[in-house]
């Protein structure tokens, strides 16, 4: 398994993460449309909306598991973090990074599809906007323009006072 990676401006990107204000509030109906319709829009059971902290992965939003934090190490979001466009793992049992993952190995999950969100003033990244599905899976064009357009929302709520 590959640990998510730690980039060399980590330092710079907790400090922007902390600016939002964001990271440990309440569930708010403004992210939680977000994973709903995109749960509803690509079919899949599992969105969030995740914050990297330096050790975990914690949901604003999340649509399909019962937890509120995950460990960072192992994440998807971890990875997608890092990814200028969008990451996708079409089927976790035949990527290297992920076949022997716990989130592949106990949870089940196979298909994955992260955007990285950024903090506006700084332009680094903080969190991500994903889905998962326990079955290995291709987007369409139209799909990928779809997941695009919920990302760009999900930024825009981030950066958003209030």
């Amino acid at each position: 398994m590959k640990k998510a990676p730690i980039p060399e401006y980590e330092k710079e990107r907790l400090e922007a993460l902390k600016r939002l204000g964001i990271l440990n509030t309440d569930p708010e109906q403004r992210f939680d449309r977000i994973t709903t319709e995109a749960i509803e829009v690509f079919k899949v059971p599992i969105s969030t909306i995740s914050l990297i902290d330096s050790d975990r992965e914690w949901f604003k939003s999340c649509r399909g598991i019962g937890e509120q934090a995950g460990d960072r190490s192992i994440s998807f979001c971890g990875h997608a973090l890092l990814v200028d466009y969008i990451f996708i793992v079409e089927d976790a049992l035949k990527d290297k990074r992920f076949a022997d993952n716990p989130l592949v190995i106990k949870q089940g999950i196979r298909f994955y599809v992260g955007k990285a969100l950024c903090e506006s003033s700084s332009r680094l990244p903080v969190g991500v906007f994903c889905i998962k599905d326990f079955k290995p899976k291709k987007l369409t064009p139209f799909e990928l323009a779809e997941f695009l357009k919920l990302s760009k929302e999900a930024e825009k709520e981030l950066n958003r006072i209030g």
